[in-house]
């Protein structure tokens, strides 16, 4: 029988974003969110930009985690998740998500000429999804 718990690590290129025993992990995938309970299949899959939300243990309030996609790796009671970037909720400053929303939304709607269309929706996308964090 699967133990109860399983090790959850969130990686980016910079820092171990988190790294501790969970019951429950919920995750963007590309193709809609997956659920991870100790004991899973074995498991690859990429991710796209969203919050992955931590159950610690049953009746504790989610632990969300706002990422810019990447990839999960699920084996042996370990869930391995590595993006580019990753925040927990309590790291996010919500004035400077606001703030970056609104360079954004202005970028696009100046519609300059080297405006890089694709790098400015993508910062939009990113500050959402930070922002999504504190409803």
């Amino acid at each position: 029988m699967a133990g109860k718990t399983q090790r959850l690590e969130v990686v980016t290129p910079e820092r171990k974003v988190y790294s501790e025993d969970v019951e429950f992990v919920v995750v963007p995938g590309s193709e809609g969110e997956m659920g991870f309970l100790p004991g899973h299949t074995p498991l690859a899959s990429s991710l796209k930009i969203g919050a992955i939300r931590v159950t610690k243990e049953a009746g504790a309030k989610p632990l969300r985690i706002a990422i810019t996609g990447g990839f999960v790796e699920v084996m042996d009671s370990r869930v391995t998740i590595l993006t580019n970037a990753a925040e927990r909720e309590d790291e996010i400053d919500r004035k400077r998500a606001e703030a970056a929303k609104e360079r954004a939304e202005q970028r696009l709607a100046a519609k300059m000429p080297d405006l890089d269309v694709m790098r400015a929706e993508l910062a939009l996308k990113r500050a959402l999804n930070r922002l999504k964090l504190f409803e």
